[in-house]
């Protein structure tokens, strides 16, 4: 691009001076350009809240109001980020493992370096990987969409509703399961590559304390009338096992209607879905505890010194050299973005429910819960979730209306969630050397495109693809099932519309989940005593409950395959490759991370763009994903349901 752009110097003299072609094309442009392309990279989360009124709810939201909700959301990050540089991007302990990926790619793809006798250059390796991951997903992506879930066990019991349950990678316990696919693998808890093996080994503990012991043991002891649901489910129910009329108990004015309510009678969810929740309750008190225990003392070190010269890592060092970001920038955003939020929550509350009051809570919990939760991010590469406790207390606090609820999770969770994020890429840039002001401009205009660019785009989907989301009327292998929306929908419905006091309070059915806070908040004081007890084990302080128990907090919409395969991919690099072929590992495991990620996505793009939007599909035995369609059936002699034998 550099010998083909022009070297003018445009304004030349002037204060605006600027060219199109300073020089080559170097790393920390490159670094750059990925800083602004990770800003709008993920979901934008808020999105939900429009696909939740819009498409299940079917009540009015206008794009004016949804373009709000969603910039603000996503901009309200960069106040918690500039709260907390000092304890989560400056000290060298937080070493945020998932930058190491990128930083090794770019090290690859820039830095020269002969090829080692025999072997491969990190370049030559990624090329490599690259074009293997790019050719290999049109198998799992389109030809053989089966790849994603190979659950053997129900091809053996074809007819065994046991077998299913047991076997199913989606739709089950996932015994035996295993995918084939990267982006499946990857989706949820992100690249195995890049965790470290004891959050991985933490990960596979909690997965298999959960999957394995808690949700069979209280399946077939029939616990919250189990065996009248499926196993695993996300969905609403009747007390005989039918699905929930919704509808039925909104009144006209959005709210419940507490009569139809009393008619249809309690609603009631699978038991593996309150035994997540409860470890949702469990993982937000360890994280808490966890945080004051283990990192208390360095946090209130970063603190004392906050104006005050003190000792810092190479990193550091150098960064200063550069102009820093003024505090006051991201305090103005943050003043600014609550404002504008107040503003919209009170002038459209037609739309959105939420009062005042609620909008300055949300931004208080994101505001507590940005630091432990930053901390285990940056250590483990896992980060557990905030979005039940938001459900929870606003469900409490203002109850029957589910718009509210979804709006004050979406800035309670996602705020913080998004200040995490761009915490993460002020380490990528401090690893990089990369100028402080230029990466913020490179993420706020980064962010606010792709605000703009998501909206649209799923304002476009909703208005033009037929019975989108609706998994009754579409075909099983339809791409627009929306199975995060549907949580997100089924959440609402729990704690925004009927309320956590109905479902988990002194008037629901499953009140001792709340016993899990009490869990969460024990566990890892024990781990504390017991290192302290034996401060010569230091396996011991590697017990992360926060990773442990969070480890679920995805299913659904995350599946048992997800985590099987992940399991077992990060068990083959961080532990087999680290420990026995170490230097295969440190030249070249974080660029094949890389090569799978940059693969997959071209090749799934291309996918979509030549056959997705021409609706061109196969039909075939290999292109149902799982193959258990007994695995969602009841066990309970009685309950009758569609596709299901009748015991």
């Amino acid at each position: 691009m550099a010998s083909v752009l022009t070297d003018r110097v445009f304004f030349q003299g002037q204060k605006w001076e600027f060219t199109l072609n300073p020089g080559p094309f170097n790393v920390k442009e490159h670094v750059l350009i990925t800083i602004f392309a990770n800003s709008g990279a993920g979901n934008v989360y808020a999105i939900h809240i429009v696909s939740t009124i819009r498409v299940f709810y079917k009540k009015n939201m206008s794009f004016w109001v949804a373009l709000l909700v969603v910039l603000t959301t996503q901009v309200l990050g960069f106040g918690w980020a500039g709260l907390f540089r000092r304890y989560l991007v400056e000290p060298a302990a937080m070493w945020w493992p998932h930058n190491l990926v990128q930083v090794s790619l770019f090290r690859a793809l820039h830095e020269k370096e002969e090829r080692p006798r025999g072997g491969l250059t990190r370049n030559q390796f990624f090329l490599i990987a690259f074009t293997c991951s790019f050719a290999y997903y049109v198998l799992p992506g389109y030809l053989f969409p089966m790849l994603s879930s190979l659950s053997w066990v129900c091809w053996i019991f074809p007819a065994s509703v046991l077998a299913h349950q047991l076997g199913s990678g989606l739709h089950g316990l996932g015994i035996g399961a295993i995918g084939l696919d990267w982006s499946s693998i990857s989706s949820y808890l992100g690249s195995p590559l890049a965790s470290p093996w004891f959050a991985t080994a933490n990960v596979a503990a909690g997965f298999a304390l959960v999957m394995y012991v808690i949700t069979p043991v209280a399946y077939w002891l029939n616990v919250y009338k189990a065996k009248t649901f499926p196993i695993f489910s996300d969905g609403l129910f009747t007390s005989t096992g039918q699905s929930y009329n919704i509808s039925a108990i909104i009144d006209p004015n959005f709210r419940l209607d507490i009569d139809a309510y009393e008619r249809e009678g309690p609603l009631h969810i699978s038991t593996f879905f309150a035994i997540n929740y409860g470890v949702n309750f469990a993982c937000l008190t360890a994280t808490v505890v966890h945080v004051l225990l283990f990192n208390g003392r360095d946090i209130w070190e970063l603190s004392k010194s906050a104006f005050q010269e003190k000792k810092t890592d190479v990193h550091t060092k150098l960064m200063r050299r550069y102009k820093q970001v003024p505090g006051w920038w991201f305090i103005c955003i943050l003043v600014a973005n609550i404002a504008a939020t107040i503003f919209t929550c009170h002038y459209y509350n037609d739309q959105l429910q939420l009062q005042w009051w609620g909008v300055l809570l949300a931004c208080g919990l994101a505001l507590f819960f940005t630091l432990p939760v930053g901390v285990i991010y940056a250590t483990t590469n896992q980060m557990p979730a905030l979005n039940v406790i938001t459900e929870y207390i606003i469900g409490y606090l203002y109850p029957g209306y589910p718009a509210a609820n979804i709006l004050f999770k979406v800035y309670g969770h996602i705020s913080m969630k998004q200040g995490i994020n761009f915490l993460e890429d002020f380490k990528l840039g401090h690893y990089m050397k990369i100028a402080p002001r230029a990466m913020f401009m490179a993420q706020v205009v980064g962010t606010i495109i792709a605000a703009l660019v998501h909206l649209g785009t799923a304002w476009w989907l909703m208005s033009t693809i037929p019975d989108i989301c609706d998994r009754a009327l579409l075909p099983a292998e339809s791409p627009w099932t929306c199975p995060g929306d549907h949580v997100f929908y089924d959440a609402s419905v729990i704690w925004g519309l009927v309320g956590p006091r109905r479902i988990f309070g002194d008037l629901g059915y499953y009140s001792a989940i709340n016993w899990f806070f009490l869990a969460g908040a024990i566990a890892p004081a024990l781990v504390w005593l017991a290192h302290k007890a034996f401060p010569t084990k230091q396996w011991i302080r590697l017990i992360t409950m926060p990773v442990l128990l969070g480890t679920v907090v995805n299913m659904p919409p995350a599946t048992a395959v997800n985590f099987t395969s992940w399991i077992l991919i990060g068990f083959a690099s961080g532990f087999v490759a680290y420990r026995y072929y170490r230097g295969w590992w440190s030249r070249h495991n974080y660029v094949l991370s890389g090569a799978l990620d940059a693969g997959l996505a071209f090749m799934a793009v291309i996918l979509y763009l030549c056959l997705g939007m021409q609706h061109v599909h196969l039909k075939w035995w290999g292109s149902t994903p799982d193959g258990c369609p007994l695995a969602s059936c009841s066990t309970e002699p009685g309950v009758l349901i569609k596709g299901c034998p009748l015991i």
